[in-house]
């Protein structure tokens, strides 16, 4: 059962969401910000086909290996305090990474990126938890929050295609610097501090295994989109899911787990983690839409991009409705419904067979439909947990994204490749992923309409 009370956020916790939504673009923003300078940094830095995949995905994997822990952490030191932290550590990495001089370098830096934002995301989303203690209050925040996340994801290619286009691919990495000043300039005045009164000790095994778990299942996944089925992917997969089990072993012995598996027991908190697992595989239909614009309509990376933004846009706004929709209609049946119209939109990929409008339709009825379900499921699971229990929530809340992506890119990238690779062409792949996605979201509306909220 929430926490969350009647008493109502008021001025000082408005200025503290808007100080909170500047690292959360950031480090979205960080996630995609490189898909148009990659070649040129490759060709500064001679980095090999394989040192470019890790520029690229190293920052994503030890991101999502120290949600959970960074989530503890910030319970024992202060959500604040940790996320000022990672927030100095976030801009020193980001000017190192923008000095490399090798890929080794770049690599290196990238990685110290991914664990300073770690440390700012379930902090970022457990304050929100804090600040607003008023439930309709809250879900405003929250959608704002996950608005942010989305449209920093969304901006990061336009943006890094504007940057080259007058500074070298450096400054891409620069741009998160002046963001995290103005953070430690407002974040001790705007923001309050909150931790665990009560916090477990930190236990170094329990934060290894969860590392190797989230690592080895979120690489195994995307060298399975990749280069297809093979042993290496899958052996990483095993080993990952060994290490998850292993880990939940070890935390139902431990008089003071790093994670309270108690959360699971509460219903609609894990249907708040799944819905958010929807939510990622289903985003990972958009690997054959970008393909099929750059290849099939023949668009350059930029221009795949600014054509994916009214998508991305109708999303946004979606999410940011979604709370209000909620306060007359029941949220299950928000989210159902929007899932029915998911269904739809992706039934419309499923038609596609050269033409762009009917391609950005069906985009925007799928982001439309997928909105709701977007917005709400961290909502529904942050409120579901005690004040005391937020950190923790808010990193598994991530994790779940983060897992569900990587499982949406592989599985739709291996079935949508097999399918392209026989004699359905680019076109029967990008069909055949939307035909998973349809079936997913109507598999998931059924499910969700069942829930009392």
């Amino acid at each position: 059962m929430t926490t969350l009370a009647s008493p109502r956020a008021g001025r000082r916790e408005w200025i503290g969401l808007g100080v909170l939504a500047l690292p959360t673009i950031l480090v979205a923003l960080d996630m995609s910000v490189l898909y148009l300078a990659i070649p040129h940094l490759a060709t500064s830095l001679g980095a090999s086909d394989i040192q470019q995949l890790w520029i690229t995905d190293i920052y994503g994997f030890v991101l999502a290996g120290l949600l959970v822990t960074m989530g503890h952490v910030g319970d024992r030191v202060g959500r604040k305090r940790l996320l000022l932290i990672g927030g100095a550590a976030f801009a020193v990495a980001s000017v190192l990474a923008a000095c490399s001089t090798s890929p080794e370098m770049l690599i290196a830096t990238r990685a110290l990126l991914g664990v300073a934002g770690a440390t700012i995301m379930p902090s970022t989303m457990s304050l929100i938890h804090t600040m607003f203690t008023d439930r309709k209050q809250h879900a405003t925040a929250m959608a704002i929050w996950m608005g942010c996340f989305m449209g920093g994801s969304a901006l990061g290619p336009v943006l890094g295609g504007a940057v080259l286009e007058y500074f070298w691919w450096g400054a891409a990495f620069l741009i998160g610097v002046p963001v995290m000043v103005v953070l430690l300039v407002l974040g001790p005045v705007w923001l309050p501090e909150h931790r665990n009164p009560g916090p477990a000790r930190l236990d170094v095994p329990s934060v290894a295994l969860s590392l190797v778990a989230v690592l080895a299942v979120v690489y195994g996944l995307k060298e399975l989109s990749r280069n297809g089925f093979g042993a290496g992917s899958a052996g990483a997969v095993v080993a990952g899911l060994c290490a998850g089990y292993v880990f939940v072993a070890r935390q139902r012995r431990l008089t003071t787990p790093l994670l309270d598996l108690g959360l699971f027991r509460n219903r609609v908190f894990r249907a708040g983690l799944l819905l958010t697992v929807v939510a990622g595989l289903t985003a990972g239909n958009t690997l054959f839409v970008s393909l099929y614009l750059q290849r099939v309509e023949g668009l350059s990376t930029l221009q795949t991009a600014l054509w994916l933004l009214p998508s991305t846009l109708a999303m946004l706004l979606v999410i940011q409705v979604s709370p209000l929709l909620t306060r007359h209609i029941r949220t299950p049946l928000v989210i159902g419904g929007g899932l029915v119209v998911a269904a739809a939109g992706f039934l419309l990929l499923t038609q596609v067979d050269g033409g762009l409008p009917l391609m950005i339709t069906g985009m925007v009825v799928q982001s439309i439909g997928i909105g709701p379900m977007g917005g709400l499921c961290a909502i529904m699971a942050m409120q579901a947990v005690h004040t005391e229990e937020a950190g923790a929530a808010a990193a598994l809340t991530e994790t779940a994204g983060e897992l569900g992506l990587a499982t949406g890119v592989a599985v739709l990238g291996v079935v949508g490749m097999a399918v392209a690779r026989g004699d359905g062409g680019l076109v029967g792949g990008l069909n055949a992923s939307a035909a998973i996605c349809a079936g997913v979201v109507l598999l998931a509306a059924a499910l969700v309409v069942r829930l009392r909220t």
